[in-house]
């Protein structure tokens, strides 16, 4: 083998390249139907290859896709969550015939499964030999591929290409059988469902191949068609004839077992790496988190009854969520589960795990954040009313706000650290704009000026089923721990409501509080009282939103956030109508506390262009400017004791 053209170890700059099926999955939300009857569907990341280069980086790993997606929307979706979690996309390469491989599935009950695939001459089946580049293997310590790709003559030349170049460079070699007799032609095409039809056809075919291995994982029924045989360890006895790679066979909810050598002739020679019992929702994509977890621990050389213990874990959350690469645990989340895997006899039902996988699994972070809030209604009706304009000019108004917004935001540098506030009543129009642009975008929910809370559009539930997730849910909460009981624990429950149905819509919650303004007592310690009595309640929100306070004060909220929800994603300081100067000071006494990432203010920017407008007294261009200089303002000033990020 000559050193020129193989890479050494330490200059590797991948763990992993995954080879194989990258798709979107469609999965039907309501759960029990038949597929039939299924009216909603909830798009993710599929593909067994796509899962687990997916997987295996939110593990820890360096993971790379080589497959081919279409040059359109679902293509752009696959590249992009890939690329949100790491995964190096550089030999994921756009197709310009063919569209990207579709999914369509539903969970009738725990056995039941439906699935249709869409592959007839979809991206992923157009790899070719010529898409397989030496230098791109030898980069990586170890290649997966997927038995699908062995199914037809095109694919299968580009597999073996890459495993030539891969036993060249010296790659830990990985089989993941993943039979589906629908892909090799076997049964109808509406019969996805369907695990094992046996085919000599097939088994030959795999049967070609398994030397080139490694390490071949795969459950019962699949080494039963790599090894010819419905008996598992006839099967597996087969297959050692054939190949010295560690074989790892997957036994459902007793776990899976790890054959280094010979085959054992009954199951009670047999060691078995225990699972997690938990309550199966959906059994597919957790062979593919199965893996993932199991190629951390031997990728790491951790030793096999350590890689089982991850994979076995990672199946085992999988199968009691929705969905297949967003259900896999991230390395944080599956680390705290085995640190304390004994006293959790429901993973599924953990709160802190539940919350863990929330919040490392956000898809953007914001480390600032100078948020422009134009969500008012009720404030900018009465602006409008006492200058004699009508109210149907605040859609407008709004959309010039916005473009001021993005002018100040462009001229500060802010790139991703901006965002806007804007309600539906009004600001539908500047929503739909902004979004998908990199924003923070934030919406109302309450009913303005509502105290007790009440929400504007009814049950939050309905409401969100309609929103982009990227769109965060505000709510304004006034609220004093002084409060007629009563009065408190009806605001409590509502909003305890609010953040349950973020949880389960996915959307991130900001929770802005204000002591009532005819409040006797405004002492500023009750905030600190108001954020610990809502951790104590087990509402996380992952913003708070508050107003200036002392040193002293954002102190002990920060101790509070260390205690109760170290993943929260911070503080945002109110405005209300405070003077610049006012402002100015409230950054400074913030200006060393950590968890106040920025601010999100309104009025002090809007207010007086705003009125100016609406009297005619500016036209549109100067309440853009007056706009963009004041929130150019504010941003000068935090930016004034936080240097820019």
């Amino acid at each position: 083998m000559s050193m020129n053209n193989t890479v050494s170890s330490e200059q590797k700059t991948l763990d992993i390249i995954c080879l194989g099926r990258v798709a979107v999955d469609l999965y039907g939300q309501q759960i029990g139907s038949r597929l039939e009857d299924m009216t909603t569907f909830a798009k993710y990341l599929g593909g067994s290859s796509g899962n687990v280069a997916y997987g295996t980086a939110i593990q820890g790993l360096r993971s790379a896709m080589l497959a081919r997606v279409g040059d359109e929307h679902m293509g752009r979706f696959i590249r992009e969550e890939l690329n949100r979690v790491g995964v190096n996309t550089q030999c994921l390469l756009t197709d310009p015939e063919r569209l990207t491989a579709l999914v369509i599935l539903g969970i009738k009950d725990q056995d039941t499964f439906p699935l249709i695939f869409y592959r007839d001459n979809c991206a992923d089946m157009a790899l070719a030999p010529e898409d397989i580049h030496e230098t791109f293997i030898a980069s990586s310590r170890a290649l997966a591929v997927t038995g699908t790709h062995l199914s037809h003559i095109n694919t299968r030349a580009a597999v073996l290409k890459a495993l030539t170049y891969a036993q060249k460079h010296g790659l830990r070699r990985v089989l993941d059988i993943d039979y589906r007799p629908v892909l090799w032609g076997l049964t109808s095409l509406g019969d996805g469902e369907t695990r094992f039809i046996a085919s000599p056809q097939v088994t030959e075919q795999l049967q070609q191949v398994l030397h080139h291995f490694d390490l071949i994982v795969g459950t019962e029924e699949e080494f039963h068609i790599a090894g010819g045989s419905t008996d598992t360890l006839t099967a597996l006895r087969r297959v050692r004839q054939l190949t010295s790679a560690v074989l790892v066979c997957k036994c459902g909810a007793l776990g899976c077992s790890v054959f280094e050598g010979n085959i054992a002739d009954d199951w009670s020679q047999v060691q078995m790496h225990s699972g997690v019992r938990v309550d199966i929702l959906n059994v597919l994509g957790a062979g593919d988190a199965f893996m993932s977890g199991l190629l951390r621990g031997y990728l790491n050389d951790e030793g096999w009854e350590q890689a089982c213990r991850y994979a076995n874990a990672c199946g085992a959350l999988v199968v009691s969520r929705h969905g297949c690469a967003p259900a896999m645990p991230t390395k944080q989340e599956l680390d705290d589960y085995l640190s304390r895997e004994h006293a959790i006899t429901r993973p599924d039902k953990d709160p802190h795990l539940n919350h863990l996988h929330r919040t490392t699994t956000r898809k953007q972070h914001w480390p600032e954040l100078c948020v422009f809030a134009f969500d008012h209604r009720n404030q900018l009706v009465d602006i409008a009313r006492a200058t004699g304009a009508s109210e149907f000019t605040i859609p407008e108004l709004k959309m010039l706000l916005l473009e001021g917004a993005r002018q100040a935001a462009h001229e500060a540098g802010l790139l991703h650290n901006c965002g806007i506030l804007a309600d539906t009543t009004f600001g539908q129009k500047a929503l739909n704009d902004v979004t998908g642009q990199g924003w923070w975008i934030g919406r109302p929910i309450e009913m303005p000026g509502s105290y007790p809370l009440k929400l504007e559009h009814g049950n939050i539930g309905s409401q969100l089923v309609s929103w982009p997730k990227e769109h965060v849910v505000k709510c304004l909460v006034f609220y004093h721990p002084l409060d007629a009981e009563s009065l408190r624990l009806k605001q409590e429950a509502l909003i305890d409501e609010i953040y349950r149905a973020c949880c389960q819509s996915g959307h991130d919650l900001l929770l802005e509080v204000i002591l009532p303004r005819d409040a006797a007592d405004q002492s500023e310690h009750y905030y600190t009282q108001i954020v610990e009595r809502f951790y104590l309640l087990g509402i996380q929100p992952d913003w708070w939103k508050l107003p200036p306070l002392s040193p002293a004060r954002w102190q002990e909220i920060s101790q509070h956030i260390e205690r109760y929800d170290p993943e929260c994603r911070g503080i945002l300081i109110l405005g209300l109508d405070a003077p610049e100067s006012e402002l100015k000071s409230g950054f400074a006494a913030a200006a060393d506390i950590p968890w106040v990432k920025g601010f999100a203010v309104g009025r002090t920017i809007f207010g007086e262009p705003s009125r100016q407008w609406f009297s005619g007294q500016i036209n549109d261009e100067q309440l853009i400017a007056a706009v963009k200089q004041k929130y150019r303002t504010l941003i000068d000033y935090w930016r004034e004791y936080r240097p820019a990020l």
